[in-house]
């Protein structure tokens, strides 16, 4: 799938935690750790668990510091 956006890193899937509505993913990029909360059936749907290969995608006006 190609996508205009230009913040998209490379990365692997440390550890996925399902919650009831939500789940946290952690994911390695380059030693440096990104947390993403997105909807359990999305996790679900894309099928990610430890040791998946990613490609982050970040919304620059939805990054919290």
């Amino acid at each position: 799938m190609a996508l205009s956006a230009r913040n998209q890193l490379q990365g692997t899937v440390r550890s996925v935690k399902l919650g009831t509505i939500m789940a946290e993913v952690v994911v390695d990029v380059g030693g440096n750790e990104i947390v993403s909360a997105v909807t359990r059936g999305s996790a679900e749907r894309l099928g990610l668990s430890e040791g998946s290969a990613v490609t982050v995608v970040i919304k620059a006006t939805d990054v919290m510091l």
